[in-house]
């Protein structure tokens, strides 16, 4: 009897640590979907950018439009975020109005954001993620500007 209950233990938490993804896994599945629109801007294009703007730390974008995609995707794709815990990440803001949901998640170290990735489903699907070193002064600068 002890053998059967820990091995259907053990089968559930293998179920359960398989469902849950973190957020490299899900840019990884979704970009590979047919219809996605993809935009990217590396180390390369953001030196460039560089030149002539202050990037404020950051050194590489990534976009995922799903908009195109089957009904199928979109569904999947809203329930990812909707169970996504990356324990890499900190979830700054989660926002569920009107059938759109918004999750913004950072990967913070000390007082630096290593990569803040944003997450829209509703009308709109997509998938933002910016990586570098953004200090929160600069942050905290940029609000200022546009408030």
């Amino acid at each position: 009897m002890k053998k059967l209950v820990l091995f259907i233990v053990l089968i559930l938490s293998c179920q359960a640590g398989y469902s849950q993804q973190n957020v490299n896994d899900l840019f990884k599945e979704f970009s590979q979907y047919a219809n996605v629109d993809k935009i990217s801007l590396g180390k390369i294009s953001m030196g460039f950018i560089r030149l002539f703007k202050h990037t404020m730390g950051v050194n590489g974008i990534e976009v995922l439009v799903l908009d195109k995609c089957d009904r199928d995707v979109k569904q999947h794709f809203t329930n990812a975020i909707r169970e996504l815990k990356d324990t890499s990440f900190e979830t700054v803001v989660s926002s569920n109005e009107n059938g759109e949901r918004i999750k913004i998640m950072a990967r913070i170290k000390k007082d630096t954001i290593h990569e803040l990735v944003i997450f829209i489903s509703g009308n709109d699907l997509l998938m933002t993620r910016i990586k570098g070193k953004i200090k929160k002064s600069d942050i905290e600068k940029l609000v200022a500007q546009h408030s």
